[in-house]
């Protein structure tokens, strides 16, 4: 692991280009609704259980990393959380995904999750984010 001097980040390749110092978590916390900081702090909790999870505020997103990066804040609205989470193969038999769109000059197929309320993160959602994280290790 290769760890940026200037940001502590830990990488798996050496120099890896990263988003250094751009922004910092309450960047995109500041300014949210009590609700939406609160489903996020929610999901943070909950990849917390399932291993040990780094949390990483970048230019345009919040990433999820155990050894990489293994999913993305990409948005948080006035009343809701968008997760993604790339994985290998679609997986669309499934009731928690709105999208799923393969990912530009990858094999991945990034899969979107929009939490409205904590109990969105059920049994399902668990089983997609233990995969993540487990990719990511």
């Amino acid at each position: 692991m290769w760890t940026c001097p200037l940001c502590n980040q830990q990488f798996v390749n050496t120099n890896q280009v990263h988003s250094c110092n751009d922004k910092e978590l309450s960047d995109f916390l500041n300014g949210k609704s009590m609700h939406t900081v609160g489903l996020f702090n929610h999901l943070v909790n909950e990849f917390q259980q399932i291993g040990e999870v780094r949390v990483h505020a970048a230019k345009s997103m919040i990433s999820f990393a155990a050894r990489t990066r293994f999913a993305y804040v990409i948005q948080l609205g006035k009343n809701f959380v968008d997760v993604v989470f790339p994985f290998k193969q679609v997986y669309d038999d499934n009731l928690c995904f709105n999208k799923i769109k393969p990912v530009p000059g990858s094999d991945d197929f990034n899969h979107h999750l929009r939490l409205f309320f904590v109990e969105d993160i059920n049994d399902e959602v668990r089983k997609y984010m233990k995969m993540a994280y487990e990719q990511g290790c």
